[in-house]
């Protein structure tokens, strides 16, 4: 989705200096002379850029501080967004940033623990992705045995029973799914115990300042901090906050207006 910022951002910039220039310039030149020749007439550049420049620039100001849409590509945040989600995030909850450089220019809050945050990985500075914070600057967390450890205490799960998926989700049909009693954002989790030996990304890590851990919530099949490190908060795009549409080989109607817990 970066090359649609970036075409957007220099689409607004270009139509902004073309319809400036023609009015603070050509504009009075066409006019002197309309009365000897047809010249009154605009440019169709101009033309356009008077009708696109607007709504250009209205696009560009909700997108990049008020909330941006995305689609979710995997399958790393079930249960709680599935592949074919489309997501609103929040722009300005964790303050405002410059489009295309991602510069915070206004601070306005900072993530919660279980916030679902979209963001630039450091590895993939190209790429949108989408995981929930786990870990604030300063926690110690730890994961062992499909655990989350948080400041030295287990975190508690609840029992909710067998996953049933659909759709591009069937392959974690009969995993566990549970409620993890995050401090302050219970939400659910997948596990699956009956897997091969793999790489769980088992470790234990403390936050430095300035960064996050963060985890999918589809936790045999996520690609995280536990893998490649902390997330900078440089690097956040915003919060995610509602789904407003699922296509998935169809339309699942139930999943619209949806909240992200």
């Amino acid at each position: 989705m970066r090359w649609f910022e970036i075409a957007l951002v220099v689409l607004t910039v270009f139509t902004g200096i073309v319809w400036l220039l023609d009015k603070l310039y050509f504009e009075k030149r066409r006019t002197a002379a309309s009365g000897l020749l047809d010249e009154g007439k605009e440019p169709v550049v101009v033309d356009y850029s008077k009708a696109f420049f607007p709504v250009l620039l209205v696009v560009l100001v909700l997108r990049s501080f008020v909330a941006e849409p995305f689609r979710i590509p995997s399958n790393s945040m079930m249960p709680t967004l599935l592949t074919g989600d489309f997501i609103l995030v929040n722009k300005f909850t964790y303050g405002l940033r410059l489009p295309v450089t991602n510069r915070k220019f206004v601070t306005l809050g900072e993530p919660e623990r279980g916030d679902v945050v979209v963001f630039r990985p450091p590895h993939h500075p190209d790429q949108d992705w989408i995981k929930r914070v786990v870990g604030l600057p300063g926690d110690q967390v730890a994961y062992r045995d499909n655990q989350v450890y948080l400041n030295g205490e287990p975190v508690p799960y609840t029992p909710i029973g067998a996953y049933e998926g659909h759709g591009n989700g069937t392959e974690m049909t009969g995993a566990d799914e549970l409620q993890e009693e995050l401090p302050g954002r219970p939400h659910r989790v997948l596990e699956r115990n009956d897997l091969p030996f793999m790489d769980q990304g088992e470790g234990e890590w403390v936050v430095p300042a300035g960064h996050y851990f963060v985890m999918g919530d589809n936790r045999d099949n996520s690609e995280d901090s536990r893998y490649w490190g902390f997330l900078p908060e440089k690097n956040l795009r915003g919060k995610a906050f509602l789904i407003w549409m699922n296509i998935d080989g169809g339309i699942e109607f139930s999943r619209i207006g949806s909240p992200i817990e």
